[in-house]
């Protein structure tokens, strides 16, 4: 089986704006694959999804509350999230779907149909 995704480092090098790039991982099921990325912070406002030439780029800015009085301490990290991924040619593009769910990006990316596995019936 080929592989799912090729992540694209070298799509970062392209802006001058302060970006890191957010956990993720990958299932398969009969269908689809599904690719789960963490970005904390990011609503659904703040997610910029797309795909040209099999290369899918997603981007998230955070909505970080405004901080009243002076800060002490802070851990969280305030930059925004950018991370590609090539495309296996086995998805099909025009049906991807996303859902953004507590911090936690799920794009589901169907397998074409000429891919999935199928019975051959005897007669």
């Amino acid at each position: 089986m080929e592989t799912l995704v090729r992540e694209n480092r070298n799509a970062d090098q392209r802006r001058a704006e302060q970006l890191v790039t957010p956990l993720a991982s990958v299932v398969e099921d009969t269908d689809a694959y599904l690719l789960k990325v963490e970005m904390p912070g990011v609503n659904k406002e703040g997610l910029e999804i797309s795909v040209e030439n099999n290369e899918l780029t997603i981007t998230g800015r955070r909505s970080l509350a405004q901080i009243e009085g002076t800060l002490i301490h802070r851990e969280s990290r305030p930059e925004n999230f950018r991370r590609g991924f090539e495309l296996d040619p086995s998805i099909d593009t025009s049906k991807i779907s996303a859902r953004m769910d507590q911090g936690i990006l799920t794009l589901t990316l169907p397998k074409a149909e000429e891919v999935k596995p199928r019975k051959i019936t005897v007669s």
